[in-house]
């Protein structure tokens, strides 16, 4: 199974952190977050990533080479412009393969553990999702009995992590697009699954968030069941 990092993004909630280095390159706990991700997606057995880039890019594509340094062969989908998440995974879609793939987000820290995630699905998604943090205490989709659904009550975030398959995009358009509304008709039509993962889950959308994957990453007996800060 492929898996796909999303890194293209400019970061402005970083402030100054992302004038010269990509958010994906900042430093926690002596080595990229970037690295982190790579290494874990490594060990979760898959068999290949691609990374997508835009800001900064070119220093994404030279720390990473070709994978081999960390045990995994990696592909770089450059786009000349974000394109949003949809965009970027549908430009994404050749080097995938034709088989669900997983997307996860370089800016986030959880202990999810990805070699969980199902290689095959049922509809044409699959989401995890976590208990709403303060910065999102409205959630964003719906999940009941392991679907989800358009309304109800138990209304969750959306972590970052999914298992997403190329039909999914059926329809789409070369250019700049987000996955969220593309999520919800397909949710619409019965056809995403889910799951609730109530473990470690943070953000890193801030200096201060940072900080705090940081302070978990060497303190590994501290405790952050809050995830915002």
């Amino acid at each position: 199974m492929m898996a796909m990092l999303l890194a293209a993004g400019r970061g402005e909630r970083m402030g100054a952190l992302t004038d010269r280095t990509p958010k994906p390159l900042l430093p926690v706990a002596g080595k990229p977050l970037l690295q982190h991700h790579i290494e874990r997606v490594a060990a979760a057995g898959f068999t290949g990533l691609v990374i997508n880039t835009a800001w900064l890019g070119q220093q994404i594509a030279d720390f990473v080479g070709d994978g081999s340094r960390f045990g995994i062969p990696v592909r770089i989908s450059a786009e000349g412009e974000r394109l949003e998440t949809g965009g970027g995974i549908f430009n994404a879609l050749p080097l995938l393969g034709g088989a669900p793939f997983a997307v996860i987000n370089s800016d986030i820290w959880t202990d999810f553990p990805l070699a969980s995630l199902p290689r095959q699905i049922s509809g044409l998604a699959h989401l995890v999702l976590v208990s709403n943090p303060d910065h999102n205490p409205r959630g964003d989709f719906v999940l009941e009995n392991g679907q989800c659904v358009p309304v109800g009550d138990n209304r969750l975030t959306f972590s970052g992590i999914s298992v997403l398959t190329p039909e999914l995009f059926a329809g789409c358009q070369p250019g700049r697009f987000p996955l969220a509304p593309l999520l919800r008709d397909t949710i619409a039509r019965g056809l995403v699954s889910g799951q609730h993962h109530d473990g470690v889950w943070i953000d890193v959308g801030t200096p201060q968030r940072l900080q705090t994957v940081e302070t978990l990453l060497r303190n590994p007996g501290s405790s952050f069941k809050e995830y915002d800060v």
